[in-house]
């Protein structure tokens, strides 16, 4: 199959960082900013942000649309910080466009302002023994999942990563660490979209 191509939503965000993360893992990354970038890619990351700006922007160059029909067909979404928002169903206090695609409920800014950004470490098993080490800048979390979310990882009481299905959020930035394992687990669950959607293309 070669290498597997990724999306990497461009419209606003710290988009190269991801890229970056996707080139040092062997995966071609693809910097998606309208439906024809993306109909191409095997898995699309969602990076921090402004997401009421990106939201608007996926509305302008209808992208929100084609991210949902891609998503309904089951390829995998990873959303940070921003991204989780956008991926999230209910933002509380917010009207705010976004994509809904995961039945979970995002407190926007939870942690404070960016003068409030942090790094931590946060125990997720999903990921391997050692914690995944968490950087924060004016991040979201969780405060709601519904029954099919999976919690990934908790920064004291609250969430701050989830999966649900082939979709996956995460309130901190590993792109901004030396950490790969969040990526590689999105990047492996990309290769097993590409094979099934190979193999239903070479059936008669």
């Amino acid at each position: 199959m070669g290498r597997i191509r990724v999306g990497v939503l461009a419209l606003q965000g710290d988009c190269e960082a991801h890229a970056s993360v996707l080139v040092r893992l062997g995966a071609e990354p693809v910097l998606v900013r309208d439906p024809e970038e993306l109909a191409d890619v095997m898995g699309l990351i969602l990076p921090g942000g402004e997401s009421t700006t990106i939201g608007k922007l996926l509305l302008r160059v209808g992208l929100d649309e084609a991210i949902r029909e891609r998503a309904q067909q089951g390829m995998p979404v990873y959303g940070t910080c921003a991204g989780m928002i956008l991926m999230a169903k209910r933002i509380k206090g917010s009207e705010q466009p976004r994509l809904g695609l995961m039945d979970i409920t995002v407190a926007r800014n939870a942690f404070g302002r960016q003068i409030d950004s942090f790094e931590a470490d946060i125990p997720a098993p999903a990921f391997g023994e050692q914690p995944v080490r968490g950087v924060f800048i004016r991040a979201p979390y969780v405060t709601e999942v519904g029954d099919s979310v999976e919690v990934l990882a908790r920064y004291g009481d609250v969430i701050v990563a989830v999966r649900e299905r082939q979709l996956m959020a995460t309130a901190f930035h590993p792109e901004l660490t030396d950490d790969t394992r969040i990526h590689e687990a999105f990047l492996t669950a990309c290769t097993n979209f590409g094979l099934e959607l190979n193999s239903t293309n070479r059936e008669p």
